[in-house]
């Protein structure tokens, strides 16, 4: 695929992807089948009931996770037969990840932590723009804290600034406000919708219809499928339209 091509292509695709667990009459399916677009500059909130897929679809978009069958293309590269260290290379240098579980390093401090990709990546860090980033989340009096002296809501604001500082092509998220003030939370989700306005694509896992309403669409998840999306949500739009999908979920039951 040549440059151009490949800059035409959605940042994150994914078509007809099935992802099962097990066999046999034990097989779990995670994803039934999900063909969806995340378009380059879009800000994109996923929310379903426990167990819909939501977590699972996020790992397989990124790569962190190999669908049974269909095909993902991430950053115009798809995914199929790419080889670990290709595969992490294009996560390196394309990809950003907030999950629940903040995968700093203990032995760094918070600025070290947030311009690591930047080291890794041989790449220059932007010293003003990863200052501004810590700022906005709330952490610039401490730098020079590691993340045994931070309590969990703090290390979770340097993963988000992390992920942000390092201006990727892709930023997947996985209930990134989950810990966060409501304050600090407004703050981040902000300066998610800013970084989507200037052209990064955003993909947040959330149950939160309020951290939602930042987002573009909406994708409503209910058993591996989508069923659902709301385009320019407000937060009591997602709410209601959410608790009509487990309505139904619980009506199949």
């Amino acid at each position: 695929m040549d440059a151009v091509t490949a800059s035409a292509q959605p940042p994150v695709r994914l078509a007809a992807v099935r992802k099962t667990y097990g066999k046999g009459g034990g097989a779990v399916t995670a994803l039934d089948g999900v063909t969806v677009d995340f378009p380059a500059g879009t800000f994109t909130a996923v929310m379903g009931p426990s167990g819909s897929g939501k977590s699972t679809l996020l790992h397989c978009a990124a790569g962190l996770d190999a669908p049974t069958s269909g095909e993902v293309a991430l950053a115009g590269t798809p995914l199929t037969g790419l080889d670990e260290t290709r595969l992490t290379v294009l996560r390196r240098d394309r990809v950003a990840f907030v999950f629940q579980s903040f995968n700093l390093m203990p032995a760094l401090n918070v600025w070290q932590n947030v311009t690591l990709p930047d080291l890794l990546a041989g790449r220059r860090t932007d010293k003003r723009w990863a200052t501004e980033v810590i700022e906005r989340v709330g952490l610039r009096d401490r730098l020079r804290h590691r993340p045994a002296e931070l309590s969990g809501g703090q290390q979770q604001r340097v993963a988000i600034a992390r992920a942000l500082a390092a201006r990727p092509a892709v930023t997947f998220a996985d209930e990134p406000t989950g810990a966060l003030d409501t304050r600090t939370a407004a703050e981040v989700l902000g300066l998610m919708r800013h970084l989507a306005d200037t052209g990064q694509t955003i993909v947040m896992v959330t149950h939160d219809p309020v951290a939602a309403s930042y987002a573009d669409n909406v994708l409503f998840l209910v058993d591996g499928r989508i069923v659902d999306e709301l385009a320019r949500p407000r937060a009591a739009a997602v709410a209601e339209r959410l608790a009509r999908v487990g309505t139904t979920v619980e009506g199949a039951l």
